[in-house]
């Protein structure tokens, strides 16, 4: 585990990053950005300002990727015991994706999985924006300091900043990718599960 300092304020809500941190998958987004052609711009956003018939084209091969992926994903080991903890202790529990709806139904209907609010890319909402962010806290009539990001990538770090959140985890193998970040790394969901424990306590 990695630590960066955070936010000593308790957390009333926990938002989620879906491919990658709750279920795992292999997506290999240099390789889709390379066939797309959107370079180093986020792909969405690369997508929605496109013309048609190029846009649906696109978002076509987009489409055929994730559903490949999703397929394919496996739920990453004691994530939805997580998940039924932070409920159980209070903490309400968000999902935020630039994956689709019905991707996203599929994968919560597999692994039998609740979260109090879901935002899929049909929202128009994406990140690394903060928006989504901002529309949860919005909803669940909270503030960044009431709320905590739990995710994979730099989007997910990028997202929370914008959105001025302060206390970050992330899930990953690999704490070198965001060194020097204001971030706390994580190799197990149970290492994450024992932190917020000592959050909340």
């Amino acid at each position: 585990m990695s630590r960066q300092p955070g936010t000593d304020d308790n957390i009333e809500a926990a938002i989620f990053d879906l491919d990658g941190t709750v279920v795992e998958n292999s997506y290999d987004w240099p390789r889709i950005k390379q066939t797309l052609g959107s370079g180093n711009q986020p792909i969405l956003s690369f997508i929605e300002a496109l013309a048609e018939p190029e846009r649906s084209e696109k978002m076509a091969i987009l489409e055929e990727y994730e559903a490949e992926q999703t397929a394919m994903a496996t739920i990453r080991e004691r994530m939805a015991g997580l998940v039924s903890w932070l409920r159980r202790r209070g903490v309400k529990t968000a999902l935020v994706t630039n994956n689709s709806r019905g991707n996203t139904a599929f994968l919560l209907k597999k692994f039998g999985l609740e979260f109090d609010l879901v935002i899929t890319r049909e929202g128009r909402l994406w990140k690394p924006s903060g928006a989504p962010f901002r529309e949860v806290m919005r909803i669940f009539g909270i503030d960044s300091r009431r709320c905590c990001v739990v995710g994979d990538t730099r989007y997910d770090l990028e997202a929370a900043g914008d959105a001025g959140i302060r206390s970050v985890f992330m899930l990953s193998d690999e704490p070198g990718k965001f060194a020097g970040m204001s971030v706390e790394v994580f190799s197990t969901v149970e290492d994450l599960k024992n932190r917020l424990a000592a959050i909340l306590a």
